[in-house]
């Protein structure tokens, strides 16, 4: 019965994690307008997919870490009770808020969940030296170095830009209010549209494009493609850094091969992320900051890179806090952001490990109690 509980508990938590965190790595191609939503979370669910089945290969120093070794002693990880009450109190955490669309970091809830239920079993005895090192360091200083390597990276990419003569239009679709398509408009940051009559019309679209070429292909085209890339590097990140926090749980148990365990949660991370992404998908694609494809790509490298380097280190890091960073880095740049969403997004993540923490000392003090 405690094999099933636990095996529950973790696909629980890889469902509330594909739900709460698929979305994050296509949220810029999204949010710029370069595809639509159901395109996006498809190429996501792929990417991400292919991450986490590399995790078999590339990422055993996270399933070590997040097994809770060396945090809580030996014997305390043996009991099943405690990585039960880990995963369930870690998936209901990133579940109440996907619900809510805020994007929170599964990172943060386990480490949360590890801090409840080991506080709650062993006291002082808890390793506070590794949680801080380990597990809370990478995830403070991850979204600050995201936001201000983005901020450095679009800057200069910017100036590559106009150096190399792209030039940058703005495409506006202007409708009146009975919704009737009135005209659309190509201008660029000099134009000012002028009527001779008194309209009363909504911009329904606003989209901008880049126009000029690069190695003799059309701009727009290349950017386009590079974009895809970054988003699905970015997924393929997440799934390489997030699928082995959740398998570690599992480790308790001989009977499941590792492969196996991954391919599992791997899969069930995909449901998660096709069937309830779409809330988390909106705050970050449209609610932080308004962006453009040029814009979308280089947050998304940024991302790709620190949480690519971070998985290879057996650093956890979370991909929603350097995705958060990396998108905030160019809000900053455009001055577009909106910091009233940034501070419901980082009150969040100052409740999610508190939340956590409480929720799976509850729950391992009942487990322990009745079973």
């Amino acid at each position: 019965m405690l094999l099933i509980l636990l095996f529950i508990s973790a696909c629980f938590l890889a469902y509330s994690n594909g739900a709460n965190d698929n979305f994050k790595g296509v949220a810029t191609l999204f949010g710029s307008g370069t595809t639509n939503y159901k395109n996006a979370i498809n190429w996501a669910t792929v990417t991400t997919f292919s991450g986490s089945i590399a995790a078999i290969f590339f990422a055993k120093e996270l399933v070590k870490n997040f097994s809770g070794k060396g945090l809580v002693p030996n014997e305390l990880i043996g009991m099943p009770v405690f990585a039960i009450s880990i995963a369930f109190g870690a998936a209901l955490t990133v579940f109440l808020a996907t619900k809510i669309g805020m994007p929170i970091s599964t990172t943060h809830g386990l480490v949360g969940a590890l801090f409840g239920a080991g506080i709650m079993a062993i006291g002082d005895q808890f390793n506070f030296e590794k949680l801080g090192n380990t597990f809370l360091m990478p995830l403070l200083v991850s979204p600050l170095m995201a936001a201000v390597i983005s901020y450095i990276i679009y800057i200069l990419f910017r100036y590559l830009r106009k150096k190399m003569g792209i030039t940058k239009k703005t495409k506006l679709s202007i409708h009146k209010k009975q919704q009737v398509p009135l005209d659309t408009f190509n201008i660029d940051s000099t134009i000012a549209l002028k009527t001779n009559e008194t309209l009363e019309a909504t911009i329904r679209n606003k989209t901008e494009t880049y126009h000029g070429e690069i190695l003799g292909l059309n701009s727009q085209k290349v950017l386009d493609t590079l974009h895809y890339l970054s988003a699905g590097i970015v997924s393929f990140a997440r799934g390489l850094n997030d699928t082995p926090k959740i398998v570690g749980l599992l480790l308790i148990f001989n009977t499941i091969d590792i492969k196996w365990s991954i391919i599992i949660i791997a899969t069930v991370m995909a449901l998660g992320g096709l069937i309830n992404a779409k809330k988390v998908g909106v705050t970050m694609s449209k609610k932080i900051t308004p962006m453009n494809s040029g814009q979308g790509f280089t947050a998304n490298l940024i991302t790709g890179l620190l949480v690519t380097t971070a998985s290879i280190h057996g650093l956890p890091v979370s991909t929603t806090h350097v995705s958060v960073g990396s998108i905030f880095g160019i809000g900053k740049v455009t001055k577009k952001a909106d910091y009233k969403m940034i501070g419901k997004i980082l009150l969040s993540w100052v409740l999610t490990l508190p939340l956590a923490a409480v929720i799976t000392a509850i729950l391992f003090k009942l487990l322990e109690t009745f079973i």
